[in-house]
């Protein structure tokens, strides 16, 4: 089964890549290699805002990293010129969860794209991954960085 019938299957379709915010480049491709920016958590009503620790429970930051996980492989898909079936691996993901100091519970959060990925791309999804508390821009519940082999 294609990532496009699997996605579809899980009632996914992948938005449009959103556009940088600042002065940078969505992706940059190195040889085989798609390195795409971060990714903040935005759904279809807007930025995911919140603080795990504070006003977010570890499954709504969850579903925000499930949003910043579909965002990356739009980008993917852009950089691929449309076409999402080039994507090869999910090779690193770096995660960024805004909590407060006393919150250990990224990696559960970050599970939601983890698990999202694998579920939509099988083995090829699989990947190594860090998973960090940081203060993030827009007050934005998470974003995700990561690197993807490309044919």
């Amino acid at each position: 089964m294609s990532y496009t019938e699997t996605l579809a299957k899980l009632g996914v379709t992948l938005p449009d890549a959103p556009a940088p915010a600042a002065n940078y480049v969505p992706a940059v491709r190195s040889g085989d290699l798609l390195f795409v920016s971060g990714q903040i958590s935005n759904g279809p009503d807007g930025l995911i805002k919140g603080r795990l620790g504070d006003d977010m429970s570890v499954e709504d930051g969850a579903a925000a990293a499930r949003a910043c996980a579909i965002s990356l492989l739009a980008q993917v898909k852009a950089a691929c010129g449309g076409d999402i079936e080039r994507l090869e691996q999910v090779v690193k993901l770096t995660a960024f969860v805004n909590c407060t100091p006393e919150f250990e519970d990224q990696p559960k959060v970050v599970n939601g794209a983890s698990d999202f990925l694998v579920e939509a791309l099988g083995d090829a999804g699989r990947h190594a991954r860090s998973a960090v508390g940081a203060i993030l821009p827009f007050g934005v519940a998470v974003e995700i960085e990561g690197i993807f082999r490309i044919k």
